[in-house]
């Protein structure tokens, strides 16, 4: 099928036909194209049903070709459905019937330079240079982006190459811009142009890619506390108060005012004391004053203190629960009998137990880290060289020595 206009113009030549190029008529049917040229649509049941969607696909107005002979009886049609294929239609040699296919359609392409003086705007002066209205369309979507407008002078010059395919002389599809050189006074720019018609003012261009992957992703998300740990208990059963937390209360040993950072709980020699919370044992031990004493460190910033002890059961770094027995009830240390001095500090300052224990006293929610690894599309780039850009470049400048002509095109 190659060179097929060719052969029919060769053919056309030897035995008196004629090539005619027509317009496909606005709103006619290939069924109403074959009653016109007498044709019996009964060549319609060769056409298969896959190629039956074709003949809808012949736009209005569109260039075709008729090759007739001397009688003007039709010898062969060539209706293009895409840029790529045609439909053909043709008379056998033997039966004077038709053969209906679907063939591609073969281009002739070739290289033309154009040499433009600025007197209007880049497309204007191209147009009526060129003829050609593709032409002067890519030309300037070429330009934008790397030449501004606004430094374009009447007299400027612009040389550029591009390569149109034709068929039957005629220029069809759209023309590429292959490089461009911009003169404008004594300086110049050239202009790349890659296969999708976009210039840049380098040989290369920047292009993106994807790559995916893994990546580690750390974030906060608030979760509930669970329930034993937002609720403080008491730190022994049938617990009677004999004297509150107070900055400044009279110390009945002492006989003077002192700040009483806890609660005193009246309780018989040896009663179990209880941790009011999970926590880990941080002291255990003599400490002054209190005798025998037990703190515990629980979550929110919390550490409870258990004073006066007969005996300490708990252990430091020990793990203990909410209600676990950590000592018992006694009086060493400065006291004046048997009883519990209950401390608790928040954030390292004492505060009143009472306003904590049997109460929600720690966050019912808080704020903890999550890792995890997460599927990720990151966007890269690379330079790729444009496509014979440096060939282009030297055939360019040659065309400009040789101060060719530019190309002008029938109208």
């Amino acid at each position: 099928m190659k060179y097929i206009l060719i052969w029919i113009l060769i053919l056309g030549t030897l035995f008196g036909a004629r090539v005619k190029a027509l317009q496909w008529k606005e709103g006619q049917t290939f069924s109403q194209y074959l009653e016109a040229k007498h044709i019996p649509l009964s060549v319609l049941n060769d056409v298969s049903n896959d190629d039956q969607k074709f003949l809808s696909e012949i736009t209005n107005k569109q260039l075709f070709y008729e090759l007739e002979d001397e009688n003007g009886s039709l010898l062969q049609a060539l209706i293009p459905i895409s840029e790529v294929m045609q439909i053909q239609l043709s008379k056998t040699k033997t039966s004077n019937t038709y053969v209906f296919d679907i063939i591609p359609i073969v281009y002739e392409t070739d290289e033309y330079f154009g040499k433009i003086i600025l007197s209007n705007n880049p497309y204007i002066d191209t147009l009526n240079t060129t003829h050609n209205q593709k032409v002067a369309r890519r030309l300037s979507s070429a330009l934008k982006g790397v030449i501004n407008g606004k430094n374009l002078h009447k007299g400027d010059e612009i040389d550029f190459i591009y390569t149109q395919r034709t068929r039957a002389g005629k220029p069809c599809l759209v023309p590429d811009i292959k490089i461009a050189r911009v003169r404008m006074g004594k300086k110049e720019q050239f202009i790349y142009v890659d296969e999708d018609g976009d210039g840049f003012a380098q040989t290369g261009k920047a292009v993106a890619y994807t790559v995916k992957g893994k990546q580690k992703v750390v974030y906060t998300k608030r979760v509930p506390v669970s329930s034993a740990q937002s609720r403080f208990g008491m730190p022994l059963r049938h617990a009677r108060i004999t004297s509150n937390f107070s900055y400044r209360r009279w110390h009945p040993i002492l006989h003077r005012y002192r700040p009483h950072h806890g609660t005193d709980f009246g309780a018989r020699r040896g009663t179990p004391l209880l941790a009011v919370n999970d926590g880990i044992v941080s002291f255990s031990g003599r400490m002054r004053g209190y005798g025998n004493v037990v703190k515990i460190k629980h979550k929110g910033g919390y550490e409870s203190l258990y004073a006066h002890q007969s005996r300490r059961r708990a252990k430091v770094g020990q793990h203990v629960k909410k209600g676990q027995v950590i000592g018992y009830v006694g009086s060493t240390g400065r006291s004046t009998g048997p009883h519990l001095h209950f401390g608790l500090m928040k954030n390292g300052r004492w505060i009143d137990p009472m306003n904590v224990l049997g109460k929600k006293s720690i966050k019912t929610s808080k704020l903890q880290k999550f890792t995890k690894y997460e599927n990720v599309t990151t966007i890269k780039y690379k330079n790729v060289a444009i496509k014979g850009a440096k060939t282009n470049k030297a055939k360019l400048l040659r065309y400009i020595k040789e101060n060719a002509p530019s190309y002008v095109w029938e109208d």
